[in-house]
């Protein structure tokens, strides 16, 4: 549940006014990267049934709201009214790439660190080893 952000509604994303709750269902599902047929499984009902809230057809029962919930990683309040602990925003094509761009340049460094370390590893095993031969 880390990558789920507090209060999306700040953004509006998913508001009541511009959402309804079968488009914040479909929103948190594929926020999580699970398909309709997943999801329904994991809260052992028909696909049909997931797909009729997400067509706001029909809304679920106060249990199968709190699983729902539960596995999609939001809060009840915010499947039902846009306010809460929702999904991250959709971030813009710019916003994307410069994260690319910082993860990919994090990536780097830790590399850099890591043959650094491994390196330095191997002197002191260099050392221990001759340390250990030398009589006392």
């Amino acid at each position: 549940m880390d990558d789920v952000m507090e209060n999306t509604d700040d953004a509006g994303w998913f508001s009541e006014e511009t959402a309804t709750f079968g488009d914040r269902v479909a929103g948190a599902r594929e926020s999580t990267g699970l398909t309709q047929k997943a999801l329904a499984k994991k809260l052992g009902i028909k696909l049909s049934t997931l797909r009729n809230w997400e067509e706001d057809l029909n809304e679920p029962r106060a249990n199968k709201l709190q699983m729902l919930s539960g596995v999609l990683g939001v809060s009840m309040s915010w499947l039902l009214t846009g306010n809460g602990t929702g999904p991250d925003a959709p971030m813009d094509a710019g916003e994307a790439q410069a994260d690319i761009a910082g993860i990919l340049a994090e990536m780097r460094g830790l590399r850099t660190q890591m043959i650094q370390s491994a390196e330095r590893l191997g002197q002191l095993e260099k050392r221990l080893r001759t340390a250990l031969r030398e009589p006392a």
